[in-house]
């Protein structure tokens, strides 16, 4: 009967005019993402030969995110959540344009330049999208709504991965620039087209108007420190919290290390290196459909612990079944098999986190929790830089996949029994 429940969905989108042009809006710019950032991977390599340009080019648009999305949702939560993302859409489109200019290895700090802009910019839309979202759909429609951002961005990754390295083998940068300055421009289009307004309701009890408007350097980090308070008190999202911790640090470690595990131990080329990375959005788009078809039998609370704790074990599997038997396509099928239940937890954590904060929060909420996993991305990335030669690969790989069976037992251990009242809770809300 649950098979029957796989087109839950399709009917959710067929019904919700505005989350069809949220959803396409969310997947026209998420593909732009992965043309621009593989794109330009392919691209500054190409045109310098240098392993140090690409690690340029990667923290100018890393770096930025960490210093400016520490306050992008306490102006989220300012401004009106549909306009914000259409003006950092035309922002986007519009600050590819001097990308137009790169002819040669020389002019390669203009890459730089736009890159930390646009990662200046883009912080800004992805907390107004998921804090917008529950104004979208009903309370009871949350989870397969967050299926189906899941599946979208599971879509882009395919899809705009493969737009990326056609465009830039064809036109190089220049290319990558103007067919992503389209999805921006096209995204923009589509938000405007929702009817929800996207106004932020302020509470009777909230600071008076003047204040909020003038946003003066104290009003703001007196805001940043309540959506930081709302975080750190609230039981659910601090549990969360600590587990988003501990699974982006994995994150930064196989960030770091999985390429050099495919070519080391694998003795994999770099194109199975991308068959492997890619394949991940397969079983992302597959779960996306698991979580829709179970989307009204299991619990958020659920979906995170076991999603998390399926995903480590299958991490673990691809990370040691060299030691009995070295070939590259079985880390491809496990790749496959991990997007499935990283579907599952990604949904259920986001389905909490819109649950358990209220409206005029929900961007601060979301601008911190993308601040504490960059942090983490770092320091896992670090970690693995400095112990990866000495302790070897395969070991400190093990501790990405531990982590997320870790993370999984934390969030039933603090919650699981719990997990009744908390969606009484949230429904009531």
């Amino acid at each position: 009967m649950w098979v029957r429940d796989l087109g839950a969905p399709w009917r959710l989108l067929r019904r919700t005019r505005d989350l069809r042009l949220l959803v396409g809006a969310g997947l026209v710019s998420l593909t732009g993402d992965w043309v621009l950032s593989v794109g330009l991977a392919y691209s500054v390599y190409a045109m310098t030969g240098s392993t140090l340009a690409s690690a340029g080019a990667l923290l100018s648009a890393f770096v930025p995110q960490v210093v400016v999305g520490s306050f992008a949702g306490v102006f989220v939560d300012r401004w009106d959540r549909k306009r914000t993302m259409v003006v950092t859409s035309l922002l986007l489109g519009l600050g590819l344009f001097p990308l137009l200019l790169v002819s040669g290895a020389d002019q390669i700090w203009v890459v730089y330049v736009v890159l930390a802009t646009q990662a200046c910019v883009e912080v800004f839309f992805a907390p107004a999208e998921q804090a917008f979202l529950p104004r979208v759909v009903d309370d009871a429609d949350l989870v397969p709504a967050n299926a189906l951002n899941g599946q979208v961005r599971n879509v882009a990754r395919l899809v705009g991965s493969a737009i990326g390295g056609v465009a830039a083998a064809a036109g190089g940068i220049r290319a990558v620039a103007v067919v992503d300055t389209v999805t921006f421009l096209a995204a923009a289009l589509l938000v405007a087209r929702i009817a929800t307004p996207g106004r932020v309701e302020l509470p009777a009890d909230s600071a008076d108007a003047p204040a909020a408007v003038r946003g003066r350097f104290a009003t703001l980090i007196d805001e940043w420190r309540t959506g930081f308070l709302t975080v750190t008190s609230e039981p659910v999202l601090r549990v969360l919290l600590l587990a988003l911790l501990i699974t982006s640090t994995g994150e930064g470690i196989m960030g770091t290390l999985f390429a050099p595990y495919v070519r080391q131990v694998l003795h994999g080329s770099g194109q199975v290196y991308g068959v492997i990375t890619g394949v991940q959005a397969v079983g992302g788009v597959l779960g996306g459909f698991l979580v829709a078809a179970l989307a009204g039998r299991w619990s958020p609370v659920t979906m995170v612990w076991a999603g998390s704790v399926v995903f480590g074990l299958v991490d673990l599997a691809i990370f040691l079944y060299p030691l009995v038997w070295v070939a590259p396509w079985p880390a491809a099928v496990g790749m496959v098999l991990v997007g499935l239940p990283g579907a599952v937890m990604t949904a259920g954590m986001i389905t909490l986190y819109q649950r358990h904060t209220v409206d005029d929060r929900r961007g601060r909420v979301f601008s911190l929790v993308a601040l504490a996993q960059a942090v983490s991305v770092v320091v896992g990335a670090t970690v693995a830089g400095f112990l990866g030669g000495s302790v070897g690969i395969m070991p400190v790989l093990a501790f990405q996949g531990l982590g997320y069976v870790a993370a999984g037992l934390l969030v039933l251990a603090r919650l699981g029994s719990r997990t009744r009242s908390l969606d009484l809770a949230a429904t009531r809300s």
